[in-house]
């Protein structure tokens, strides 16, 4: 509702724009988010999490890394997507949320190493109550494809830290 009234603009939607509306309420789109076309296949394989858990209080920070691997018979591009996924949250969430994005050219029979990093920002959201960005602690799922329906990967971490919702 922009321009809103008195300095403040009030967005009806809250986080469900875009991908995150349709994945949370399973309505399938005709093109999904990130999807494309491309000559040529590619494979996403060996997904592996530095740890299984980190201390979102201690700033601890996962480090994320999968194979991307050209499979077809042409030069092409990639974009490799990384989403996480809140498995057991107090607050109302998306069903996954795009926290990284890496575009990668291979030659045919090519493959790279792709890394990310997720830190407390990655999980957090902001508590309008609290006036803050809060990490409620858990289990989280790391899901990596190529666009937001297409999820080729998957593996699980915990996050510890003080819960604000305890």
């Amino acid at each position: 509702y922009f321009p809103g009234e008195f300095g403040e603009t009030v967005y009806g939607e809250g986080i469900f724009v875009g991908y995150r509306y349709y994945d949370s309420a399973d309505v399938e789109p005709l093109y999904e988010f990130g999807y494309g076309l491309s000559y040529t296949r590619f494979e996403l394989r060996d997904l592996q999490l530095s740890a299984d858990t980190i201390d979102a209080d201690a700033q601890d920070e996962l480090t994320v890394t999968v194979t991307l691997a050209n499979t077809g018979a042409c030069q092409g591009k990639e974009v490799v997507q990384l989403y996480v996924h809140d498995v057991h949250s107090s607050v109302q969430k998306a069903t996954r949320e795009l926290k990284g994005f890496s575009k990668v050219e291979l030659a045919p029979g090519e493959q790279r190493t792709v890394q990310f990093v997720l830190g407390r920002e990655s999980l957090a959201h902001y508590d309008s109550r609290r006036g803050r960005w809060c990490v409620e602690p858990g289990l989280f799922e790391v899901q990596v494809g190529v666009s937001s329906r297409d999820i080729r990967c998957r593996a699980q971490f915990r996050a510890v830290g003080l819960n604000p919702y305890a």
